[in-house]
């Protein structure tokens, strides 16, 4: 294991949570899977369960107030993943696609837009299905990221 280094998920709808907990077990890395809920995690001690309140973004705050440059943070939500890349985390979307200081710009520019699409009443549709691709894509992504704290320390 390397030291300090672990894994925050924002669980609530997070579909890679299997994923995580494989890499994790075999990088023997520390997860806390944070949500505003009961979710069901595997009985192991390198997972914990953080429940927060059902206050809007309470699973947010409480990753984004822990993030830091030992931490690979996983989300869909854009505004979360710029709190973390601030940080100093990795962050890495569901879907395997790293958000960086670089892609993050323009990432929330696009999501200001579709939002005010949506409140003009434009019908838009809402991110292609979870693919197996994405799935893989993930694996893979996690696991660098991992080896790229793992040099860094």
């Amino acid at each position: 294991m390397v030291s300090g280094v672990r894994i925050l998920v924002d669980a609530d709808a997070c579909p890679v949570k299997d994923e995580v907990y494989k890499v994790a077990w075999r990088r023997a890395v520390p997860v806390v899977i944070v949500a505003n809920s009961h979710i069901r995690i595997p009985d192991h001690p390198l997972i914990a369960r953080e429940i927060v309140s059902d206050r809007f973004d309470a699973a947010d705050d409480w990753i984004a107030e822990r993030a830091d440059a030992r931490c690979v943070v996983v989300t869909a939500d854009i505004l979360l993943a710029d709190r973390c890349l601030k940080a100093g985390a990795s962050v890495i979307a569901p879907n395997g696609k790293p958000f960086t200081h670089a892609s993050i710009g323009s990432a929330i520019a696009t999501r200001a837009i579709m939002a005010d699409l949506r409140a003009g009443g434009d019908q838009i549709g809402g991110p292609p299905p979870f693919r197996k691709e994405d799935r893989s894509r993930f694996l893979s992504a996690l696991d660098e990221a991992l080896v790229r704290l793992a040099r860094s320390r």
